[in-house]
This record gives structure tokens, C-alpha cells and sequence, in this order.
């Protein structure tokens, strides 16, 4: 077994879930913390989010790359 720190969530404030969990498209500095060069989106196991939290992010990333904020893909 290894003892390694929990990370922690990067969408809490101040080490507490924002309730209701809700993450703006139109924060793009945000979101670009969880989308990759090639314009995907990053998993759990790296982003260190919650599920609740990595929900509204993917929720977000989708809405803004439909408003056309984002791109789907890089080149």
C-alpha cells in the first residue's frame, strides 16, 4: 500500500463543494485546466476532481464547445 495525499478537489472553494455544484462555459481560464492539447477532456484520476465535480466540468466543457468557446478537436 502506498501513502500518497489525497489531491484536492480543484473546483472546491475554500475545501468546501459549492452547493449547488455549477461551473460557468463561459469560464474558459477554468476550463482549459481540464481539456488537454488535443482539446479532450482530462480524467478523474488526473484532474484529482470528485465525481459531482467532474460532472459539472464535463457539463461546462460541452456547452461551451457547442456555443463555440472551445474547440472539439485540435489540429
Amino acid at each position: 500500500t502506498t501513502n500518497r495525499a489525497k489531491k484536492k478537489d480543484p473546483i472546491y472553494v475554500d475545501g468546501a463543494r459549492p452547493r449547488p455544484m455549477f461551473i460557468d462555459y463561459k469560464d474558459l481560464e477554468l476550463l482549459n485546466k481540464f481539456i488537454n492539447r488535443q482539446g479532450r477532456m482530462i480524467g478523474r484520476r488526473k484532474t484529482g476532481c470528485s465525481a459531482v465535480s467532474q460532472h459539472a466540468v464535463s457539463q461546462a466543457i460541452k456547452r461551451a464547445r457547442f456555443m463555440g468557446l472551445l474547440p472539439y478537436v485540435t489540429e
